[in-house]
């Protein structure tokens, strides 16, 4: 009996590990460890990731101007209020060195009501994550070490995405 519920554990874990047929994700063979990951929030002050260890991180790389970061953001504010991810935390940073007022006005355009605003007004983040384009999604597990990514946009709303999310949460 002890044998076949290992057996089960271990057929069952190897599917979780499987890429789920997610739009743009590419999962990391091997864990990145980004140390100092600061950035600042709508009121200038630092936000500093190393005081959020212990959650599950996902930093998505916006900008205003961006067609695709516009058509993913409605979806990404919903995944902020899913009930599903208490210990997720959504930092959308704005890599397009625009006004706090513009950035706003994108938000309540786009009727984001419940992320907040962040910024890496210095471009740090984007070569320290060597991005190649936005919108860029970044997922950072709890020991702050990023496992996946997403090239482009996605729907965060998407079944599949949500449940291969959920096991990390």
């Amino acid at each position: 009996m002890r044998i076949l519920i290992i057996f089960i554990f271990l057929i069952s874990n190897s599917f979780a590990n499987e890429n789920p047929n997610v739009k743009n994700l590419v999962i990391n063979k091997i864990l990145k460890k980004h140390d100092s990951i600061t950035f600042l929030d709508s009121k200038n002050k630092q936000i500093n990731l190393n005081n959020y260890h212990g959650n599950l991180i996902l930093l998505n790389f916006w900008a205003t101007w961006c067609a695709p970061c516009k058509e993913e953001m409605p979806s990404l504010d919903k995944l902020q209020i899913n009930s599903n991810f208490d210990k997720l935390e959504i930092f959308p940073i704005n890599v397009g060195n625009e006004s706090i007022k513009k950035s706003k006005n994108f938000f309540e355009d786009l009727r984001i009501n419940n992320l907040e605003l962040y910024f890496d007004k210095s471009v740090n983040l984007t070569k320290k994550f060597s991005l190649r384009g936005i919108p860029t999604t970044i997922f950072i597990n709890r020991d702050g070490e990023e496992f996946a990514r997403i090239i482009g946009s996605t729907d965060f709303e998407d079944k599949e995405f949500l449940e291969w999310l959920k096991s990390f949460n």
